[in-house]
């Protein structure tokens, strides 16, 4: 049988909110010295991280042991590994383009702005996105399947999220790729891998919060919101609007799969 604790998880939203906020305020002050709000960016996965750990160390006592060292470390090494790689592809670099259209448009103080619309916005998706984190750390016994399907998505996840990336950053460094459109690897097969990747590590998290009906409802919104963001938002579909005008992106989509790995459509 498994069991929700109901009580103590409702005290965690508390605790998750102020690791996410907490984060956030950290790296505004730290863009605002920089004069670059990109630096928002590297935040987002080492937000996730802290409510991770913030969780793992409230939920003493009260959910299974393995459960919240699994999904602890899952989400860790994930967050982790993102920020690094968002980190290193920014060096060196300027304002990003988005935040500088974005910010073009602050009817006031710029920063003031910032604040209300990047920082504490993606601060409250990432406690909202983050409910199966904590509710899979308040689950009392349960089946160990869900736990196993929901590592085995998350590791295949992981695998088309730092391939993907790590494929576009060796293409992007070769000088004679330049103005070229990365069609190779992973991303003959999709052409989003770093967020198709991102969808099954969200979805494997869920699962693992599925051991109880009732941590499983309160995180549901979850994979959804990420897949929602992913597909519709500041993912895929932000991304092929900036390349839909470069020389090559309307045959490489038109041969591709937008997200799901697919093989290659053939010219008719």
């Amino acid at each position: 049988m498994s069991g929700f604790a109901w009580d103590a998880f409702a005290r965690n939203l508390a605790l998750a909110a102020a690791a996410a906020l907490a984060v956030m305020l950290v790296t505004f002050a730290v863009a605002v010295r920089r004069g670059v709000h990109r630096v928002v960016d590297v935040a987002w996965g080492l937000a996730f991280t802290a409510v991770a750990l913030v969780t793992w160390t409230a939920s003493a006592g009260e959910g299974d042991p393995g459960r919240r060292a699994l999904v602890t470390v899952l989400t860790s090494v994930w967050g982790l590994r993102l920020s690094w790689h968002i980190a290193r592809r920014g060096r060196g670099h300027g304002e990003d383009p988005r935040y500088d259209a974005l910010l073009a448009k602050a009817p006031g103080d710029r920063n003031r702005y910032a604040l209300r619309m990047v920082y504490l916005l993606q601060g409250a998706l990432v406690w909202l996105v983050s409910l199966p984190v904590q509710a899979a750390q308040y689950v009392r016994g349960g089946p160990a399947a869900p736990a196993w399907a929901g590592a085995s998505l998350w590791a295949a996840g992981m695998v088309f999220e730092a391939v993907g990336d790590a494929q576009l950053a060796r293409f992007k460094a070769d000088p004679a790729h330049r103005g070229r459109i990365m069609d190779r690897g992973l991303w003959r097969y999709t052409r989003h891998p770093n967020y198709f990747g991102d969808f099954l590590v969200w979805w494997g998290l869920f699962l693992l919060a599925c051991a109880a009906p009732a941590s499983a409802a309160v995180s549901a919104v979850s994979p959804v919101v990420m897949t929602l963001l992913l597909v519709k938002g500041s993912g895929k579909a932000l991304l092929e609007r900036h390349m839909g005008g470069r020389p090559g992106y309307a045959e490489y989509c038109a041969r591709t799969s937008g997200f799901f790995p697919l093989p290659p459509r053939r010219r008719s």
